[in-house]
């Protein structure tokens, strides 16, 4: 994990604007947290209680993303690199994190996604070490709750080349909107074609698998654990909410990193199949936070991966769990 450095402090309402356009003030990752952040990717987890529940982020690795000028459709990439600057990250590629979450509620081990599986960058695929090192034994995963179809969240679940199950004896629980979309027998004609290789895997694996249960809108889908649709990103990306002694929201790929996307709210990143539905439930799910004042779980937020979120101007800041 590339090092980074924060500082805490406050820019000015008029010094946000010359710098980034914002309104009001930005705010930045207090030193305490900063450290906590650093020592959990070292050790590459991190664990904290909310209540009876006790929640472990799982570092999986990164990708360093080569800068494309599409990858923001309405930012430049010089926007896209002053913003990575301001956030005291590198503005060589865009760094983006695989972060999994962990939960033992009502008895039952939940993770919600799977990582990367090893089969994308060559910098990810460390989950299963990474369990190991919480003390976290794969076979205890009693439920697999699977928040949408893109391979960084999905390909941990089976083997690169046979398919064959990773959790054969966990119940795996997937959103119906997306299992649908992506099986239906037109998906090849709505996808480039470099990515039918994904639509064919897709209904190899998880549309046949016997272990898989569908669940659809609104429903407690495990102990303490109940989904929450959240479309756009993809056709049926689904957050859930845990229930402790605050809500613990997972919150997936409600937005990408948040040097980018929580601090620019309106920021379409590429990956968001409906970039004005996927913006309007990013709103929608931070604004919830705030109100319930939520513990939130990002995939791409960076160890420790969980942490609060608060107004930031014209955009939010997302403070990390000490």
């Amino acid at each position: 994990m590339p090092k980074t450095t924060r500082r805490e402090f406050v820019v000015s309402a008029a010094a946000a604007a010359a710098v980034m356009g914002l309104d009001g003030h930005l705010v930045f990752i207090p030193p305490a947290n900063a450290q906590k952040a650093a020592d959990s990717a070292a050790k590459g987890f991190h664990t904290f209680k909310n209540g009876s529940v006790e929640v472990t982020t799982v570092f999986d690795g990164i990708w360093e993303k080569p800068h494309d000028p599409g990858f923001i459709k309405n930012a430049s990439l010089d926007e896209t690199k002053v913003a990575l600057k301001a956030a005291g990250l590198t503005d060589a590629h865009v760094t983006i994190p695989f972060t999994v979450t962990i939960v033992k509620s009502g008895g039952k081990t939940i993770m919600f996604d799977s990582g990367t599986g090893g089969q994308l960058s060559p910098l990810a695929g460390k989950l299963g070490d990474n369990m190991k090192a919480a003390g976290i034994d794969p076979k205890s995963i009693n439920t697999v709750v699977v928040t949408h179809f893109h391979p960084d969240h999905i390909f941990g679940l089976m083997a690169k080349d046979t398919n064959a199950q990773i959790y054969p004896d966990a119940e795996i629980i997937v959103p119906k909107a997306e299992l649908a979309w992506w099986t239906d027998p037109s998906v090849f004609q709505k996808l480039p074609e470099a990515r039918h290789g994904l639509a064919k895997r897709i209904q190899a694996t998880l549309a046949t698998w016997k272990n898989v249960r569908v669940v659809d809108g609104e429903a407690d889908v495990a102990p303490g654990v109940r989904s929450l649709p959240a479309f756009g990103h993809t056709p049926g990306h689904t957050t859930y909410v845990v229930n402790g002694d605050k809500p613990f929201m997972v919150l997936a790929d409600i937005s990408n990193i948040p040097a980018l996307f929580v601090k620019n709210p309106g920021w379409h990143a590429q990956f968001d199949g409906d970039a004005a539905m996927a913006e309007a439930n990013r709103r929608k799910l931070f604004d919830r936070a705030i109100a319930d004042k939520a513990i939130i779980a990002g995939y791409h937020y960076g160890m420790p991966g969980a942490g609060t979120i608060s107004k930031d101007g014209t955009g939010y800041a997302f403070v990390p769990v000490a």
